[in-house]
């Protein structure tokens, strides 16, 4: 959600970030579980605690 609200395609976010632009994929669904290294990269990459981005329970769905 932060990503498409800002404008970053996935390849920039994965460049940024240092990872593969399909590793943002499977976060954005779900698919996979970062290393704490790689949540708290995403996390200052977007200034917002590690808490906005990450959860261990599931987000509300959007515009419910």
């Amino acid at each position: 959600m932060l990503r498409v609200e800002r404008g970053i395609s996935r390849r920039e976010l994965a460049e940024a970030l240092g990872v593969h632009y399909q590793t943002v994929g499977y976060l954005e669904r779900g698919e996979y579980s970062p290393s704490l290294v790689l949540a708290l990269q995403i996390a200052e990459y977007f200034a917002v605690p590690v808490e906005t981005v990450f959860s261990r329970r599931p987000f509300p769905p959007l515009g419910g």
